[in-house]
């Protein structure tokens, strides 16, 4: 897949996500007012916070699709590791006012008699967000977009929350008023538990984390399958947005001469390009293979 074919994916499962929000937002803040249903309302408040999460992303993506320059030469990815941290925010703000509210709701006994519109909103948005967390992580695995795993992760969270709030509207719908805000409080600690997670895997790219090890051992595999490299010695690896970024050092031949170690070097960048579609660049150190090294470092 090709860069701009990348970026173009990404940019079609956001907008989909993003007019499908638009409308269960109307829909849900529409059901919870006129059903009568604190949760459901609280549910479509949820989705209009979703917004400043998926415009971030879309922004992001545009930022992130930018080529190198002069003063980003390592390109502009790690705009959507910024978007996924924006997101983790919204999903933890989120989470903390839905149990800010449900506690409130249980201490005051402000329990509601919801209408059957309102737990058919809820029934329809689980269904429908679970279909866009799918589709969403699908997609952000097979690109390895930072950015839309974190929106596929914030599409699950709504999935889950609106599970509670079936439950609740429900139980309220058959007379059991405290069962929709104890559904609602539940849901939270999933939630707080989601932008936990994204937060954190955010926030390992902005602080040049290191890649997983089986791509690593995948990545010297690869590169010690080529002739006449006798050992790949160092090889480290960081996410910038979609792509990653290695550095590895190639243990040859010290005869060699500077033109046939840098063919070798050029051919193992190509094979990884080809063998892995998510690294974007390959910076190749030569060291003689019967030598000792010191690996001169500040870090």
């Amino acid at each position: 897949m090709q860069r701009n074919e990348r970026f173009d994916s990404a940019d079609r499962i956001v907008r989909i996500g993003f007019w499908v929000n638009a409308v269960l937002m109307v829909f849900k803040m529409a059901a919870g007012h006129w059903g009568h249903s604190e949760a459901v309302f609280a549910d479509g408040i949820e989705s209009g916070c979703d917004f400043v999460a998926i415009f971030s992303t879309m922004v992001a993506l545009k930022l992130g699709r930018k080529p190198f320059d002069e003063q980003h030469p390592y390109g502009h990815g790690r705009a959507e590791s910024l978007a996924a941290l924006l997101v983790s925010l919204v999903i933890l703000a989120t989470g903390g006012w839905i149990l800010s509210s449900s506690i409130h709701t249980i201490i005051d006994r402000r329990f509601q008699s919801p209408r059957m519109i309102a737990v058919v909103a809820a029934f329809l948005t689980i269904i429908i967000k679970e279909w866009l967390y799918r589709f969403t992580q699908k997609t952000g695995a097979e690109l390895a977009s930072p950015s839309l795993l974190a929106i596929a992760k914030d599409h699950r969270k709504d999935a889950i929350t609106s599970i509670s709030t079936l439950i609740g509207v429900a139980g309220a719908f058959f007379g059991f008023g405290i069962m929709d805000p104890l559904a609602a409080g539940l849901t939270a600690f999933f939630i707080l538990h989601i932008g936990y997670q994204t937060f954190r895997d955010a926030a390992h790219d902005l602080m040049d984390g290191s890649a997983p090890p089986d791509f690593i051992e995948k990545v010297t595999r690869l590169a010690e399958s080529v002739e006449r490299v006798e050992h790949v010695h160092d090889i480290r690896g960081r996410r910038t947005g979609q792509y990653m970024v290695i550095d590895l050092k190639l243990d040859m031949d010290p005869n060699m001469t500077v033109k046939e170690s840098h063919d070798i070097a050029t051919k193992v960048k190509k094979l990884i390009f080809e063998g892995f579609p998510n690294v974007g660049d390959v910076m190749i150190h030569i060291n003689p293979h019967d030598e000792a090294h010191e690996d001169l470092i500040r870090l």
